[in-house]
């Protein structure tokens, strides 16, 4: 079970991906000895996605070069959040669909037991739709996994 319903990394992650004001959810994130970062990527490329918030968690320091189950851990959760966006169809462009998103990476140790390790979270907000002005929609997206 989680340390606190504060202190789930997930909602954490969502919270701080759809805020319009990140600062308050980023001091309860700090208040839970948890990493984060936000980003932004739009395109109709899911690996130019992939590849936008892969770069960001390197540049954050949330992966560390050549420790596989690291970067293993977010690539997953990276896809998982895709299939939420795209409603389990990760392709975009082949299907003339764009997206414009924002992104959230938490990391951290969400559970009491020290056993149970560190875990990633990645959040997706924004829109998907065809690529014409108006013709999108909102979109979420979460993926979770261990490290």
């Amino acid at each position: 079970m989680s340390k606190h319903k504060s202190h789930r990394i997930g909602q954490l992650a969502i919270l701080l991906a759809v805020s319009e004001e990140p600062g308050i959810v980023e001091a309860s994130i700090l208040s839970s000895d948890y990493q984060s970062c936000i980003g932004r990527v739009g395109s109709m490329e899911s690996n130019k996605i992939v590849a936008a918030i892969e770069t960001a968690a390197k540049k954050n320091g949330f992966i560390r070069e050549g420790v596989y189950r690291e970067a293993h851990a977010l690539y997953h959760a990276i896809i998982e959040a895709l299939h939420g966006v795209t409603r389990g169809q990760v392709q975009l462009g082949s299907f003339q669909r764009t997206v414009g998103l924002r992104f959230a990476i938490v990391r951290g140790k969400p559970y009491k037991e020290e056993a149970e390790g560190e875990w990633i979270a990645v959040a997706l907000y924004g829109t998907i739709g065809a690529p014409i002005k108006g013709q999108e929609h909102e979109t979420i997206g979460l993926g979770i996994n261990h490290i």
